[in-house]
């Protein structure tokens, strides 16, 4: 028999995946700040596209949270 279908802890899931790739996304930029002069402008330039991707991913964790939160009041 199959599972019922519990989202009761979607939305605390989906924050802490929100802080974890703001971390990440930190991490990157200071690490950027720091070592800019000693990483390949390649590696620098691949650390920008992550980063410009785990931005996506906040704003689309941060809509998925509002969702999630709407659906729990019904």
């Amino acid at each position: 028999m199959a599972k019922p279908d519990d989202r009761s802890d979607n939305v605390e899931h989906l924050q802490e995946a929100v802080q974890n790739t703001i971390g990440n996304l930190r991490e990157a930029e200071d690490y950027l700040d720091e070592h800019a002069d000693e990483i390949s402008p390649a590696e620098a330039e691949a650390i920008a596209d992550k980063n410009e991707r785990r931005r996506h991913s906040i704003e689309k964790f941060r809509k998925e949270i509002k969702d999630e939160a709407g659906a729990g009041e019904e």
